[in-house]
């Protein structure tokens, strides 16, 4: 399952990261979003989500939602 499809308000652990790119794979690991972590979706929107890793919250468009499988 990946994080679009994701409900709003459970908490999920990211299994891992389903992208070829490094610097978006270390771009990720610095906001602290790698397999074994727990993330929150906080809310869906039209072009993305908003979601919480550790004690911060993002807004992920839907593409790099996408990569995240959870």
């Amino acid at each position: 399952m990946t994080l679009r499809s994701a409900q709003e308000g459970k908490e999920y652990i990211i299994q891992r990261i389903d992208t070829d790119d490094e610097e978006l794979n270390s771009f990720l690991f610095s906001l602290g979003c790698y397999s074994g972590e727990p993330i929150t979706v906080i809310s869906h929107l039209k072009g993305g989500c908003i979601v919480s890793i550790k004690d911060g919250r993002y807004n992920i468009d839907n593409e790099l939602a996408e990569a995240i499988i959870i």
